[in-house]
């Protein structure tokens, strides 16, 4: 946090979280979440021996680096995590957490869009993860350890429910 010379305050964010979404085409009856036929896939990361909270499935995430811009960060990430490349990314809200002993961090929460159709591109995992799998949005959200990636979850199901951020679409969309 900095105090600017007229007075405001400004919070520098340290890391991110990124939601990776697959639009996948639906038939029939299913569940249409992500505009008419589609719905959202959500891509988990469960995490390795030798990590912190081995076994637990999260979203992307990690530090934003000196001089970088946030959504640099997160497009970064999700290569580096995922080895998938951002067609469209949406700034969806900021979260903060406290680590023990390392004062309140906040983190700035990305939804990253990577691909539309009949089937999910396929992830290259990091060295901090054993497993992915693309959820149903509704059961990413339950599959999730932490409670902050549900609620942005709940925030990226109501902001773009229609494939994209609608009439949010200029404000939201960063990439």
């Amino acid at each position: 946090m900095q105090i600017q010379p007229d007075g405001r305050v400004a919070i520098t964010p340290d890391v991110v979280d990124v939601c990776v979404l697959y639009r996948e085409r639906v038939r029939g009856s299913a569940r249409a979440d992500a505009g008419v036929g589609y719905r959202w896939r959500v891509l988990l990361l469960q995490r390795g021996p030798g990590t912190r909270c081995p076994g637990s499935w999260e979203l992307v995430h990690g530090r934003i680096e000196p001089g970088e811009r946030p959504e640099e960060a997160a497009v970064r990430e999700v290569h580096e995590e995922t080895g998938l490349a951002v067609q469209r990314l949406y700034a969806i809200t900021v979260n903060a957490f406290y680590l023990a002993g390392r004062d309140i961090k906040t983190a700035v929460v990305f939804a990253a869009v990577v691909g539309e159709g009949d089937g999910p591109p396929e992830a290259t995992l990091g060295v901090e993860h054993v497993a992915s799998r693309w959820q149903a949005l509704r059961t990413a959200m339950r599959a999730t350890t932490w409670p902050r990636e549900r609620e942005a979850m709940g925030h990226i199901a109501h902001l773009l429910r229609t494939g994209d951020a609608g009439v949010a679409e200029d404000v939201l969309r960063v990439q």
